[in-house]
């Protein structure tokens, strides 16, 4: 599998900082931020499948765009796997004909351009040999994070989360982890705030990382813009053995 990021970016601002997207081999998004905006029209026309770890807009922006602008291009609707709330607050809040169509019924219901798979926690699901597993997050709103397993190596991507003790409980299962990309929103300052909208600083991320048992490449996501070297000054001041770095767009993982 190769994973390439479009956006990893805890707000915009310039042509560094897009939402969070994460292509997996040509066909397969993790998300739909902002950095999917970026792709050309043909690499946007060959996605076929969007995990969604939860329903905030800048994991979901881009989808009614994509939709709206490739559905006629392809012979198959796009499939949006989530969970059931969250696949709901979709339907009832995103596409739904005020802020944006129905595309579940356009052009048609037996024919349209988009569809929902319903995924629960600890599911996998299996797409030409690549399995999709959905993990356990502690968001503000109903999320997962994903296991992205390829047989030869694993990939883990928290989504937005807070303290987690049960992501920790899989990853510490899984043999062939190679990379753990893995959020931090806020700096040490605020850490008020990460705790009421459940996501990490530096110091929480620190306590986290003490949970992890295996080895694996540490990657951080999700940096505020205009915070982002305190956050990974602080970063490395209270997480530096485990050698976190900072993600960013145009990355490439294999595994």
């Amino acid at each position: 599998m190769r994973l390439r990021v479009l956006g990893c970016s805890g707000g915009i601002g310039g042509r560094h900082l897009r939402t969070t997207s994460l292509l997996v081999d040509h066909d397969m998004l993790i998300d739909a931020g902002t950095g999917l905006g970026d792709l050309s029209l043909a690499e946007l026309a060959q996605i076929d499948h969007i995990f969604v770890t939860h329903s905030h807009l800048d994991h979901v922006t881009s989808i009614p765009f994509l939709v709206d602008t490739v559905g006629a291009m392809r012979t198959q609707p796009i499939t949006v796997y989530a969970t059931r709330p969250t696949l709901e607050i979709l339907r009832n809040h995103l596409f739904n004909w005020s802020i944006w169509p129905d595309f579940t019924e356009i052009p048609s219901a037996e024919a349209p351009f988009l569809r929902y798979a319903e995924i629960s926690l600890g599911q996998s699901v299996s797409l030409a040999g690549r399995e999709i597993t959905a993990l356990p997050a502690n968001h503000t709103v109903p999320a997962v994070g994903y296991h992205l397993n390829s047989g030869r190596g694993s990939l883990i991507f928290s989504g937005d989360t807070g303290a987690n003790d049960a992501l920790w409980k899989v990853v510490n299962g899984i043999d062939n982890l190679k990379y753990l990309i893995i959020e931090t929103a806020f700096c040490n300052k605020e850490r008020y705030l990460a705790e009421i909208s459940k996501h990490l600083c530096p110091d929480m991320l620190a306590v986290e990382l003490a949970k992890l048992d295996r080895s694996a490449e540490i990657w951080i996501t999700h940096l505020k813009p205009g915070e982002i070297e305190l956050t990974m000054q602080e970063i490395e001041d209270c997480a530096g053995r485990w050698k976190p770095r900072m993600l960013q767009n145009g990355q490439m993982f294999e595994f």
